[in-house]
């Protein structure tokens, strides 16, 4: 009985101790790793580095030389030859580029981008800068990397990215990293540590991704090292011609009503779904709404028919439906008031009145410098491509609202040269945004958003996802973080009528 007891009790010890050895918590994992790799003060004090070395494919032998280098907050570069065959990637802070010998240079879009751009921000800060940036940290549990007892870790971005770092379990140091490339993971084991200014680095990388498995040895690792931020941009392929990106956006702003009109013919099904960064660390699914849109005398009218994935009631969909009805009305009396003022206006100036016109993005632009024009193919065009930041130069102080938000962000942009229509978007908000001067909302610095478009009906291109991330203080008070993507999809041509008050959709 008493040899009984002492077993149960026994069992129940090792049992408490293996939970609490599971539970260990992210922030215990990363003291020991910042401990294991120098300490935080000596880490935070490189704001850039430069690596140097050679490279080898394993399965054919092929080498040559290696460099990787990053500079704060998130610029990042990484090149290689193999046999004089060369591949080179980059991220300038607003856009992520790849080039190789053989297909030349192209800038990445949707998942490569987003995991490119969240690889350069770890880079730079490894995972000091986590609760700033809104991101997520758990610990993963006990595994063997490469016969060795490792602490795996996870670091979430608010997008979803998830970095994996398996730590030693003796020595605490780094010993693989698995980071998301698009369709596929980059995976990077550690080894042969030496102390650099007082940091352990690793001289000896064995990166695999995909099928392909490279050996990456270190001769020199340079810290604070002054690094132009050309070395970060796109690389000058010479005999390209330039566009003239002003012309263009005159073009595409005059092509403008022209696409208005076009695109009033168009009824299609929108999904949006919010999304949340759980403790977890997996972005999940909250709920999600689906629209039926048309566009009515230049009027946009959404109509609900879905709620999280279900048909609405037969009550709800008549209520929505009387919805849509008010809004038709609602319409109709302000292009009454808008052509009144717009008369008075021009009675009283002879021009038409400012506040009626559409906001083009060749008008938003104005507050933005336009910097690596390039030419590229995407979606089997051709379209040009070209980075915008704020300019410097713009006067913010006398601008409207609308026009000081584009002003402070930087991001891409891709517009097809014939159709003179913009394909893709992606931009984030380089600093903080006030609404009201900061008593209604304040949007924080590093919201992102991305659109991107079809070509729809041989004649127009229209929006088929986009992407938002964004927190927001709203009242001094409560602050929103906002995670959506939103789906645009089955796209038809229509005429509307109003027949006593009702929305008639006549499909061709």
């Amino acid at each position: 009985m008493r040899r009984n007891f002492s077993s149960i009790t026994l069992l129940v010890l090792l049992m408490t101790a293996a939970t609490m050895n599971a539970a260990q918590s992210p922030d215990k994992i990363l003291k020991q790793a910042t401990r294991a790799l120098g300490g935080e003060k000596v880490l935070q004090s490189v704001k850039s580095w430069r690596k140097t070395g050679t490279i080898t494919r394993l399965k054919d032998g092929a080498s040559g030389n290696f460099k990787e280098q990053a500079a704060q907050p998130n610029l990042y570069n990484a090149a290689f030859d193999l046999n004089g065959f060369e591949t080179e990637t980059g991220f300038n802070g607003k856009s992520g580029w790849t080039r190789n010998s053989r297909d030349g240079l192209r800038t990445l879009t949707g998942e490569a981008s987003r995991d490119f751009g969240a690889e350069a921000v770890y880079r730079n800060a490894r995972w000091f800068n986590y609760k700033k940036n809104k991101s997520k940290v758990v610990a993963g549990g006990k595994s063997v990397v490469n016969g060795k007892s490792a602490t795996l870790f996870v670091l979430t971005t608010p997008k979803g990215v998830s970095v994996k770092i398996y730590f030693d379990a003796a020595s605490g140091l780094p010993i693989r990293e698995e980071i998301p490339a698009g369709d596929s993971t980059s995976v990077s084991d550690f080894s042969n540590f030496r102390q650099v200014n007082g940091v352990q680095e690793p001289f000896l990388i064995t990166k695999r991704i995909g099928e392909e498995v490279y050996e990456i040895k270190l001769d020199q690792i340079a810290y604070n090292v002054s690094i132009s931020k050309e070395d970060f941009d796109f690389p000058k392929v010479s005999g390209e011609p330039l566009p003239d990106i002003p012309s263009l956006l005159k073009e595409l702003q005059a092509n403008e009503d022209r696409i208005e009109a076009i695109l009033e013919d168009y009824s299609f099904t929108q999904k949006s779904t919010s999304r949340e960064l759980g403790k977890d660390g997996v972005l999940h699914e909250k709920e999600s709404e689906t629209f039926q849109l048309s566009f009515y005398k230049g009027n946009r009218i959404r109509r609900l028919i879905e709620k999280n994935g279900k048909s609405l009631s037969e009550k709800e969909q008549a209520d929505e439906d009387k919805n849509v009805q008010k809004r038709v009305a609602e319409i109709e009396k302000e292009i009454a008031k808008k052509e009144a003022r717009a008369a008075v206006a021009q009675t009283k100036t002879g021009t038409p009145d400012e506040d009626n016109r559409r906001i083009s993005i060749a008008e938003v632009l104005r507050a933005s410098r336009l910097v690596n024009p390039r030419r590229e193919r995407f979606r089997g065009r051709d379209v040009v491509v070209f980075d915008f930041e704020p300019n410097p130069d713009f006067d913010f102080k006398n601008a409207k609202s609308f026009l000081k938000f584009f002003g402070k962000t930087a991001g891409v942009m891709w517009i097809d040269e014939k159709d003179k229509q913009v394909a893709r978007l992606e931009a984030v908000l380089f600093d903080n945004f006030k609404i009201g001067g900061g008593f209604l909302a304040n949007l924080k610095k590093g919201a992102s958003f991305a659109l991107e478009q079809e070509r729809v009906g041989d004649e127009i291109w229209l929006p088929s996802v986009a992407d938002v991330n964004l927190s927001v203080k709203v009242l001094l008070v409560k602050g929103i973080n906002v995670n959506q993507i939103v789906k645009s999809y089955d796209y038809r041509k229509f005429k509307t009528e109003i027949k006593d008050s009702k929305v008639d959709e006549i499909k061709n």
